[in-house]
């Protein structure tokens, strides 16, 4: 049985969609550099939206990241509400996603405690 979305979580999904675009091609901050969004969670009354990404530059420039996305949200917010059409426009606060980093490193981690099987077993043999 698929799963139902409610409207708040459709509404999150199309401004995902829409932010991506815009960031991508529409905004000129070299600040901002390449950015993947993550994820979306807005509030029940549409006044908030935390907008999760992910950068490139990884954690060492994210605070420049930040700056470029603060300074652009006014333009990202009026954008939006040209291609949403939603009776309250909400506020976009961008939150860094770690979650990333946290998987490549816990990937090298598995790939390296493999390895080390793979030598350990080795030298026995």
């Amino acid at each position: 049985m698929p799963k139902e979305y409610s409207r708040s979580s459709r509404v999150a999904e199309q401004i995902g969609r829409e932010l991506a675009e815009l960031i991508q091609l529409e905004l000129k901050d070299p600040r901002v550099g390449l950015i993947t969004l993550t994820d979306v969670e807005i509030t029940a009354d549409y006044a908030h939206a935390k907008v999760f990404f992910s950068s490139l530059k990884g954690e060492a420039g994210i605070e420049e990241v930040m700056a470029g996305l603060r300074a652009a949200s006014g333009f990202l917010r009026h954008e939006l509400g040209r291609r949403v059409r939603i009776h309250t426009l909400p506020e976009l606060h961008f939150v860094y996603d770690r979650s990333v980093e946290r998987g490549d490193r816990l990937s090298r981690l598995i790939d390296e405690a493999v390895q080390s099987d793979r030598d350990a077993r080795h030298r026995q043999d």
